[in-house]
């Protein structure tokens, strides 16, 4: 969020943060208003912006609204101050929130591109901005129907009858509410009853058929009534109020289905036999990584197992684990070897975010993505790269007879650039390379800027290596343009060198529906030795 603008509407000063993508689109934006002045914002600003660019969040609008008046404008009637020192509470906080209703939003919804409607107009407070923020669903909910209170104060004096004595807020808001358990436990006055009473107004919006969906309650074990934990449950909260998903029905299934999950032991779930999981952090990079491991039924040989490292293990190591299981039963069967993917620690099959660091090499990329959003961080192919060699095939080797000799590396698509790399730059590290649907796009096609090392180690026949490259035909022309031209360079050091090389074509396949038809041609290239006839 590095564009803002500083503005005085009819004398109240705001801050407008604008998403990264704003200036690169014509989209229109929800906007969320966050009382004092935005601070919530300014506390967490780069960790919005790495959300709103790997896609973690929805981009949005945000609006800083500024006062040096709190304890007049956040309140909703006068009330007595908690200290004889202090001035009472003003109680001005109907006309407050009519102020930014009737003025301050018209002229932001003309100044900028927003999406205007309640459903998309958010609004979220810390202490005494969340007891306005909870004012604002009985007084505005025709304008704010995204309300977040962060540690909102309860304990102010009237506002539980009043609360009992209203309906449920529209039914069509949507309501986050977040406190630390921990939260007035060390006052002696009316704020002793801050967390009682937060409960007690979720407790009454749910007995009066408040949506339960509608609604989320986020309780912090230890949690204090400082700045600290509103942050954190800030960012919570813009992520429940504008879910990536429109469809509540189906973020509540989502959510139930997680919740089920929790509840499953290893036995209730489906696991594939001889296969386990692991997870490892980088110690130079702190980044987790969950491990997939397929071991053989049958025993290694003298030299121990193969092995074909591959990346995107959340998305298809079953796959090719089920295939390893079914094809090697047979005694003339494929091979043995020890399949390892390196994935994520996500039920996801893809984590954007994360394949863009480990899958490529730096590059600056201009406008959005094809899908219109912002581009993710990239360019760690190095740091991933050090991992794989320096941490995680010693640990394979500690765990599992393997021989070094014989190693390969599996990926697709981005991974499918990563793994040509790693051929062009650390041609030793790994004896086979199988790359799918490579993208050569990726830093407008620097590997076929990278090739001549490659070809000059072939020349100088420092690098024996066996390659497969595929393809399917409903993928871009340029891909496919991309990996005949790739596989054309290669081709005449396949005579004159140990160089195994092989390119398919699969007929009828696109980027993603071409992963299961290679799967079986890839562990043959891996495993078996070419010629001989396999019972699989």
């Amino acid at each position: 969020m590095k564009h803002k603008d500083e503005l005085d509407i009819l004398g109240r000063k705001v801050t407008v943060y604008l998403p990264p993508s704003y200036h690169l689109s014509e989209r229109h934006y929800p906007v969320v208003y966050v009382h004092d002045g935005g601070q919530l914002i300014a506390n967490c600003q780069n960790y919005l912006d790495r959300l709103f660019r790997e896609g973690l969040l929805t981009e949005l609008i945000l609006v800083g609204v500024h006062t040096d008046r709190r304890t007049y404008e956040y309140t909703p009637w006068v009330a007595p101050a908690l200290k004889p020192s202090f001035p009472d509470f003003g109680g001005q906080g109907k006309v407050y929130i009519h102020e930014l209703a009737d003025q301050v939003k018209p002229h932001l919804d003309q100044r900028y591109r927003t999406l205007p409607e309640a459903e998309s107009t958010g609004m979220i407070g810390g202490s005494l901005g969340g007891l306005v923020t909870m004012c604002t669903a009985y007084w505005r909910a025709d304008v704010f129907g995204r309300l977040g209170m962060l540690s909102p104060s309860c304990w102010y004096k009237g506002l539980m009858d009043y609360i009992e004595a209203q309906p449920a807020p529209a039914s069509q808001s949507r309501l986050y509410v977040s406190v630390g358990n921990r939260e007035g436990f060390y006052k002696h006055n009316e704020q002793q009853a801050m967390v009682k009473n937060i409960l007690r107004v979720c407790q009454l919006w749910q007995d009066k058929r408040f949506p339960d969906q509608h609604l989320l309650l986020d309780i912090e074990d230890g949690g204090t009534h400082d700045l600290m934990f509103m942050t954190q449950y800030f960012v919570k909260a813009l992520q429940f109020l504008f879910p990536q998903s429109s469809d509540d029905s189906v973020m509540y299934s989502a959510s139930s289905a997680t919740a089920l999950a929790q509840q499953l032991t290893p036995s209730d779930r489906y696991a594939i036999p001889g296969t386990t999981t692991f997870v490892i952090r980088s110690k130079q990079t702190g980044l987790e990584y969950q491990i997939f491991v397929y071991l053989p039924v049958k025993p290694p040989s003298a030299e121990g197992y193969a092995v074909l490292y591959t990346v995107d293990g959340n998305a298809y190591f079953g796959s090719i684990a089920e295939a390893m299981r079914l094809q090697t039963r047979h005694p003339r069967g494929l091979p043995s070897g020890i399949i390892v993917s390196i994935g994520y620690v996500t039920d996801e099959p893809f984590i954007s975010e994360r394949r863009f660091r480990d899958l490529t090499v730096p590059d600056i990329q201009s406008g959005l993505r094809p899908d219109g959003t912002p581009w993710p961080c990239n360019g760690g192919a190095d740091d991933f790269l050090d991992f794989i060699e320096q941490e995680l095939m010693p640990e394979i080797q500690r765990r599992y007879p393997v021989n070094p000799q014989n190693q390969g590396l599996f990926g697709h698509s981005l991974g499918g650039f990563f793994t040509l790399y790693t051929l062009i730059t650390r041609p030793s590290l790994f004896q086979t390379y199988i790359a799918g649907s490579p993208s050569f796009w990726w830093k407008d096609r620097v590997l076929f800027d990278l090739l001549p090392a490659l070809e000059n180690a072939f020349a100088e026949q420092n690098v024996n290596i066996h390659l497969m490259l595929a393809i399917g035909t409903d993928e871009h022309q340029s891909m496919l343009d991309d990996t005949r031209l790739f596989y054309e360079k290669i081709k005449p050091y396949q005579n004159t060198h140990d160089i195994r090389l092989k390119h398919i074509v699969f007929e009828g396949e696109g980027h993603m529906s071409v992963l299961h038809p290679l799967i079986s041609p890839m562990i043959r290239f891996m495993f078996a030795q070419e010629g001989v006839k396999l019972y699989i």
